[in-house]
């Protein structure tokens, strides 16, 4: 199920062993490790793949007894999206910086195909970041924070059939990546026996289908044993809770149901001590120095090799590396290896090739470009063309329409001259009839004169009557003026 490790124990390369005569001091050197690192403190990521609702805040809370206070998911997400948490945790004189990433919404989209790609984006991520660190002149891997996942929990239902199509595409996705380790959640919720033919079913798909998922070590005496039987409990069933129970005369974390209750620290109701045993108690660091040795050096391998570097040469000798000044005499001193090309010829080469690339690709845009341009023309011109044959076809019209015209206006100017003739006719036909009008005639033009005259006869008439009036009162005034002004007279 999983990769062969490689050897622990160190190998006699043509180095004389040589007995000591007496104590010299650096058998203490476990013990300066372990302060070190004490006084460093420890990270571990542990990275919870499952459906909503398979118990995966609820189980890391069982594990390390403690509430994370990880906010609810719905199952209304419109994609996976991953949210990681770091806590700070201290047990005795030991600190811990541990991080949870959880997968929110993983499983719950109708369209599942692209569920697990985020996961893979999110571990190559990680995984890039800490390449970047170690590519840096200046590095602090001392003091940086270790992103990348040590253990994935992959929680899976228990439905008692076989594992769902997204599980394997996932897994399998993820066993390159990642040191995976399968779970099947809420185990209470069936029984025993189909409990364990469900986990016989899992281990036959998953090796059918070459799922490498992570297998504790067997090569360190000290676990070796326990390790080989924890193997064979794989996938662990395990049921996890944050309440505690009173049974008997103490309380233990447990889930209480009308036909019993299910303790999550009994061996016997499920694999929860197991889980805890080989995840943190036993198996901590080499889940860490699996990531690192095995994982992430795949991943720094690949992109190295994309970036050019590479250990052996064109013709099978190895790449010498650059040279270094010695601190006494300041001389060279190089290795000692028949050499093709340096870490800077690679990048050169690299850079000369990429340089070929940019110059192809410039090429290639260049001559689209002058493509789409003669395209362009070419429908210019035909439009040029469809226009002025519309132009010309229009210039024509109007020419057509403009002698219409003319002829138009010239026959509207002879029916003018027409009429015009004709009325000068009509005029002189009247005035020859005015002439020889008869008598009646002339006696209506009498009786129309003779009226007009009485009319303004009676007009004068009334116009002398107001005269004389006017007249009258004009003396009657004088009169009484005089009247007035008499007995003034005789006074004087």
């Amino acid at each position: 199920m999983a990769a062969p490790r490689a050897g622990r124990q160190p190998q006699n390369d043509g180095y004389r062993s040589l007995p000591l005569s007496g104590h010299v001091g650096f058998d203490s050197l476990p013990d300066q490790l372990v302060n070190k690192s004490i006084k460093q403190g420890f990270c571990f990521n542990i990275l919870c793949i499952g459906e909503t609702g398979t118990g995966k805040s609820t189980l890391i809370d069982s594990l390390f007894n403690t509430s994370f206070d990880d906010p609810v998911s719905t199952h209304f997400q419109p994609n996976v999206r991953l949210r990681a948490q770091t806590y700070e945790l201290q047990e005795s004189n030991v600190h811990l910086k541990l991080t949870i990433v959880n997968t929110v919404g993983f499983g719950d989209q109708i369209n599942k195909e692209d569920s697990y790609q985020p996961i893979v984006d999110y571990i190559d991520a990680q995984f890039e970041a800490y390449l970047q660190e170690e590519l840096k002149v200046k590095r602090s891997l001392f003091s940086y924070h270790d992103t990348r996942i040590h253990a994935c929990l992959y929680f899976i239902s228990p439905t008692g059939h076989s594992l769902k199509t997204l599980d394997l595409l996932t897994m399998k996705s993820l066993d390159s990546k990642v040191n995976i380790i399968p779970i099947i959640s809420k185990a209470d919720s069936i029984s025993k026996t189909e409990l364990q033919k469900f986990k016989n079913k899992l281990m036959s798909e998953l090796v059918s289908n070459d799922v490498q998922i992570y297998q504790f070590p067997t090569d360190d005496e000290a676990v070796s044993q326990v390790n080989t039987v924890m193997n064979g409990h794989l996938p662990f069933a395990v049921v996890g809770s944050t309440e505690e129970v009173k049974i008997g005369n103490k309380m233990v974390k447990a889930r209480q149901y009308p036909w019993g209750i299910v303790q999550v620290e009994n061996e016997n109701h499920c694999d929860f001590v197991k889980l805890r045993e080989m995840l943190i108690c036993t198996n901590m660091e080499d889940l860490r120095e699996q990531t690192h040795a095995r994982h992430y050096e795949r991943y720094r391998r690949c992109r190295l090799e994309e970036m050019g570097f590479r250990d052996i040469g064109p013709e099978n000798k190895p790449v010498r590396h650059p040279c270094s000044k010695s601190h006494t005499d300041r001389k060279s001193v190089c290795h000692s290896f028949a050499s093709v090309e340096s870490l800077q010829e690679a990048y050169e080469a690299k850079r000369h090739e990429f340089y070929l690339e940019l110059q192809r690709k410039e090429e290639e845009m260049r001559q689209h470009f002058v493509q789409r341009v003669k395209e362009k023309e070419t429908v210019l011109k035909e439009a040029e063309q469809q226009i002025q044959s519309k132009f010309d076809h229009l210039m024509l019209m109007h020419q057509e329409e403009k002698l219409k015209l003319e002829k138009k206006k010239k026959a509207l100017e002879d029916d003018m001259a027409m009429f015009n003739k004709k009325k000068a006719n009509a005029e002189l036909l009247q005035t020859q009839a005015f002439v020889s009008t008869p008598v009646v005639s002339l006696k209506r033009d009498k009786d129309r004169k003779k009226e007009q005259g009485f009319r303004l006869e009676l007009l004068c008439f009334d116009i002398r009557n107001e005269e004389t009036v006017n007249v009258q009162e004009q003396s009657e005034r004088e009169k009484l003026e005089r009247e007035r002004n008499s007995p003034r007279e005789f006074q004087k």
